[in-house]
């Protein structure tokens, strides 16, 4: 018996509504025309790879933050409207975000 039937045994008044369920892997995030500035930069003796240029809600930068950081397995944090990132990730970041749709552009070495 499955959670569908289960939840029919317990509400059997209820009428399920037809809506599409979200699709966890495809998000809502703004798109741009202008492109994202990838840059690379050395803070403290440490390469960092910063990315800036957003125009949209900060909310949207934060979620697109937040799946380059689980995309590459590193740290990074979000501050001043820029995408700090642990490490030289300018390729594969610039990759995963034409793949989403953004323009890019590599600044810097």
């Amino acid at each position: 018996m499955d959670l569908q039937d289960q939840l029919k045994n317990l509400f059997p008044e209820h009428i399920p509504s037809e809506t599409p369920e979200p699709n966890g892997s495809e998000s809502a995030i703004w798109m741009q025309d202008d492109p994202l500035i990838c840059k690379y930069e050395k803070r403290k003796g440490k390469a960092t790879t910063i990315i800036e240029g957003y125009t949209g809600a900060d909310e949207d930068f934060k979620q697109l933050a937040k799946e380059i950081k689980q995309l590459l397995s590193v740290g990074g944090s979000f501050k001043n409207e820029q995408i700090i990132i642990q490490g030289d990730y300018r390729d594969r970041i610039m990759a995963f975000l034409k793949e989403k749709g953004f323009k890019t552009k590599r600044v810097g070495g």
